[in-house]
């Protein structure tokens, strides 16, 4: 069962003007997709980050990876992380090793003809909740059409936005990106958005935007209305802060990043739900570790989404299928960019929720012509690099992306 060959594509596909704290989504989003070839007939399939130093780092350890066995996954990330060295972060390598890996899970499963989550210690739920994920966002791209989504830059956008998704694809939790306009305002979206679905779990993420007494003010004023406040201020000190002050449970995907970050913040009580992501926590199984880790500290699990495609939501469902802590709705971008997938057929979400693949490995198979038609979109491009807030400035030259901003 050795690898004979790992493919490693780039692509870019069509991404809406999604602002946050940063600035905005680029009329297109950068992806990387990997085709691992086994024994010249089995391709497992990977999904990851665009950038060029991810790249960059898949070709340099691609030749070390071949001639391995499909099985070998800890000797494999014992390679990726011996090649890439000491000038390559601990959380860059994972994310590497992350895409490899996912690959590996997905052709091992085909091989023993099992999906993924009996690979993980098998599935403990046979469908997985997302939320949705609200955006400010523009009409369209500037000098473009305006999209079919339309403008969202009051409340009143934002809750025609949640309704068009809660009827497309029947959402359960609602949660908005926030970071981009004064607290008072987004504090005004969120009740609208509780008035208009009561009962209904809601979240704001400003991506460590607001300064710690900023995020208490919020915090109190939306006390009883968020299911969690997520990221308000940058640092765990600072999250300790306004965790002690708060009234609903805080959440991270930016203090808690990495097994060496969680003993701080447990000390601190700086968070009480952890965001996992397996594209930084170096891969699936890492993933289910850290579902063990927030388990014995009595912490709270959901997950992180960035601009993804299929394959990443293939893997997602399965690690949260396979992960019995992980309790609260998933995020995803999947909506917004679900039709420039590459995989043959793209996700559908039934009741805010997709059911669990019992398909060997992952579940999802690769359109190639949609993926050369995306890759030559990619060259064309000439894109190497997501850059929200040089996009930005495009139209706004001195915005100050700095942190906190308000």
């Amino acid at each position: 069962m050795k690898i004979t060959d790992l493919v490693v594509t780039p692509i870019a596909f069509a991404d809406p003007p999604l602002l946050n704290s940063s600035g905005v989504h680029e009329p297109l989003a950068l992806r990387t997709i990997v085709q691992l070839v086994v024994d010249g007939d089995v391709f497992g399939l990977g999904e990851g980050s665009g950038e060029r130093d991810v790249l960059d780092r898949l070709a340099k350890v691609r030749p070390a990876i071949i001639g391995r066995s499909v099985f070998e996954t800890s000797m494999i990330e014992s390679i990726v992380f011996s090649i890439l060295g000491p000038d390559v972060t601990p959380v860059q390598k994972r994310s590497v090793f992350s895409i490899v890996e996912v690959a590996c899970l997905d052709a091992q499963g085909k091989l023993l003809g099992v999906p993924v989550t009996d690979l993980l210690g098998g599935a403990v739920r046979s469908w997985v909740p997302y939320s949705a994920y609200l955006f400010y966002k523009w009409a369209g791209h500037p000098g473009g059409a305006a999209d079919e989504w339309g403008p969202a830059l009051e409340p009143a956008g934002l809750v025609a936005q949640a309704q068009r998704m809660v009827q497309l694809h029947g959402f359960g939790s609602l949660k908005l990106k926030g970071g981009v306009f004064a607290p008072e305002q987004e504090i005004a979206a969120v009740r609208a958005l509780a008035d208009a679905f009561p009962g209904m779990p809601l979240r704001i993420d400003p991506n460590g935007a607001w300064s710690v007494e900023t995020s208490i003010a919020v915090a109190e004023r939306l006390g009883g209305v968020l299911e969690y406040l997520e990221d308000p201020a940058l640092t765990t000190a600072a999250m300790a802060e306004v965790a002690a002050q708060a009234s609903m449970p805080l959440a991270t995907n930016m203090c808690v990043i990495s097994p060496e970050t969680v003993p701080e913040a447990v000390r601190l009580d700086a968070v009480q739900i952890v965001l996992s992501d397996h594209h930084y926590w170096g891969g699936l199984r890492h993933t289910r570790e850290l579902g063990a880790i927030c388990d014995t500290f009595g912490l709270g699990m959901s997950m992180h989404s960035n601009s993804h495609l299929g394959i990443s939501l293939a893997a997602m469902t399965q690690v949260a299928a396979a992960t019995p802590n992980l309790a609260y709705a998933c995020d995803t971008h999947y909506p917004w960019n679900r039709a420039d997938d590459v995989i043959t057929t793209p996700f559908e979400f039934v009741g805010g929720a997709l059911r669990v693949s019992a398909a060997p490995g992952l579940g999802v198979e690769l359109d190639q012509d949609k993926l050369a038609e995306r890759h030559q979109r990619y060259v064309e491009s000439g894109r190497t690099t997501r850059d929200d807030t040089a996009y930005m400035r495009q139209i706004d030259p001195g915005y100050d992306p700095t942190l906190p901003r308000f």
